[in-house]
């Protein structure tokens, strides 16, 4: 099957194994937003919130789940996003590397770059590092000594991989990271702080996409290490020494430090912040602007600075606007039971917080 489009829906229908309602001939040209699409193009429907919008579109065909009722034409699948992201793979598949070594690209002659592999213009690839089968160096990559990418990685402008780095195959590393710059670690002398050599190293599995201005730092002993099928959105720090278990996702501007371990299937949304030496459990939720200064032991849903199950944090959350009441109702109750024992020739212990509001 041939992909960029037009396709006809029944050709969308075999390649995305789906069941069409409609005219298998209609041509269509390329994928579009509900409100912006036109009779050439198809739209999609993933979110029951969006049937109004649906209804009144001008696309000539929708993917829509299997149980939801519209005028057709349309294209039936179980899971609506997946299929989507493969009828966007199919009309706009990735660009294919041109191949070969760019004239102006240092390789140092100790380097193995595989003959299938792309090293783009005034890209630096470093003493014994290894390239493998098929990967894509873009312009202007940094790629240092000893380092190792595997098969179908795509590294991206301005990257920056450091010595020592290893990369396994078809990880995708966009503009800006840099994996491997060294781990925030100094120790007080009594006078100034004296620089812990940082000589460990970062380890990202298969599969992992790393996203733009991210930071890996190297371990101080050891790895730093990135289990395969993690996902990590824009401008994340990762400490020296993390771990980060399979299939996660950290969200963007979130902060992990040195030595914690983050678990499989977690999901770290931003702004999300994790204290050095703690452990994130399995298929923890930690909630957006969280800190997590603890052993999460448990997977769910957290909330909150400390980071608390997400039903106690709700709960303190929508408590906190009524706090300034609620003080004024005890401090007025206070003098009230103060003049009461004042009567009765008692003595209330002073709160010393009269003044507070």
């Amino acid at each position: 099957m041939r992909g960029g489009g037009p396709l006809t829906l029944g050709e969308i229908a075999e390649a995305l194994g789906l069941a069409l309602e409609g005219d298998p001939d209609r041509k269509i040209t390329g994928v579009a937003p509900l409100e912006t699409a036109g009779p050439d193009q198809i739209s999609f429907l993933t979110h029951p919130r969006y049937a109004s919008l649906a209804r009144t579109t001008r696309a000539g065909a929708l993917l829509v789940p299997r149980d939801v009722k519209l005028p057709g034409p349309l294209l039936r699948a179980d899971n609506p996003q997946l299929a989507l992201a493969e009828l966007l793979q199919l009309f706009y598949p990735a660009p294919i590397p041109p191949g070969g070594v760019h004239a102006s690209a240092q390789v140092d002659p100790s380097a193995q770059v595989h003959p299938t592999a792309t090293v783009g213009a005034l890209a630096v690839i470093g003493n014994r590092t290894v390239v493998g089968a098929r990967t894509w160096i873009f312009p202007l990559v940094y790629v240092g000594d000893r380092a190792e990418i595997g098969a179908d990685c795509v590294i991206y402008p301005h990257v920056v991989i450091c010595e020592g780095v290893k990369l396994g195959n078809r990880v995708i590393v966009h503009p800006g990271a840099v994996l491997g710059a060294d781990g925030f670690g100094y120790v007080f002398n009594g006078t100034r702080h004296r620089k812990i050599p940082q000589v460990g190293g970062v380890l990202v599995e298969d599969e992992v996409e790393i996203g733009a201005n991210v930071t890996v730092d190297r371990a101080t002993l050891g790895q730093t290490v990135i289990r395969r099928g993690t996902k990590i959105d824009n401008l994340v720090q990762i400490g020296h020494n993390v771990e980060i278990g399979e299939d996660s996702i950290v969200v963007a501007q979130v902060g992990i430090s040195g030595s914690s371990k983050v678990g499989k299937r977690v999901i770290l949304a931003g702004q999300a912040g994790i204290i050095d030496h703690v452990t994130v459990a399995d298929g923890a939720m930690v909630g957006a602007q969280s800190g997590v200064a603890a052993d999460l032991a448990e997977a769910g849903p957290y909330l909150g600075t400390p980071a608390r199950p997400a039903a106690e944090g709700r709960r303190i959350y929508a408590a906190l606007p009524r706090l300034p009441a609620l003080l004024r109702k005890v401090r007025a109750l206070e003098r009230r039971v103060r003049e009461l024992e004042g009567r009765l020739g008692l003595t209330l212990p002073d709160t010393g917080d009269e003044g507070d509001d």
